[in-house]
């Protein structure tokens, strides 16, 4: 069916459909600022203490992952909610560690590990489509030899 289809209809629909994801990708950012705006982030903290919420404070250890330990054990309270942890030093000196969202360098990870295993897929589409192309103009010719030698 798509054989069928003239060059300038396929650009006409490649076209919309990019034009289309654009549109999707724009609006979609633009919603999850927006609910992101509204929600007060809520991160749980360790020892009952909130003094970052009203003094300085200085990140002492980057959100990173809890151990297998520390969330079975329930050794620190705040790896149960979000499996991370983030230790800070409050201006008056006092240690506080709180629940943190997402490790930025793991997320890094898991999307090149993503990228790199929907590559595999597409260059085994391309090949195989490659290959199809050239037996298919093969048989064309094939048959284009045929009729000819029948009609000679």
């Amino acid at each position: 069916m798509i054989e069928s289809c003239p060059r300038k209809r396929m650009l006409l629909g490649i076209t919309a459909l990019g034009a289309l994801t654009i549109f999707v990708l724009i609006a979609e950012s633009h919603w999850t600022q927006q609910t992101n705006n509204t929600r007060k982030r809520i991160f749980r903290v360790e020892q009952n203490s909130t003094c970052f919420e009203r003094e300085k404070y200085e990140i002492i250890s980057e959100c990173q992952p809890c151990t297998d330990f520390e969330i079975t054990s329930k050794s620190i309270g705040v790896c149960i909610h979000t499996h991370y942890k983030e230790v800070l030093k409050c201006a008056s000196g006092e240690m506080v560690t709180r629940s943190c969202d997402k490790v930025a360098y793991i997320e890094e990870q898991k999307f090149w590990k993503f990228e790199s295993l929907m590559f595999v897929p597409a260059l085994l589409s391309t090949i195989s489509v490659y290959i199809r192309k050239n037996v298919l103009y093969k048989r064309m010719v094939q048959r284009v030899q045929r009729q000819l030698a029948s009609s000679v």
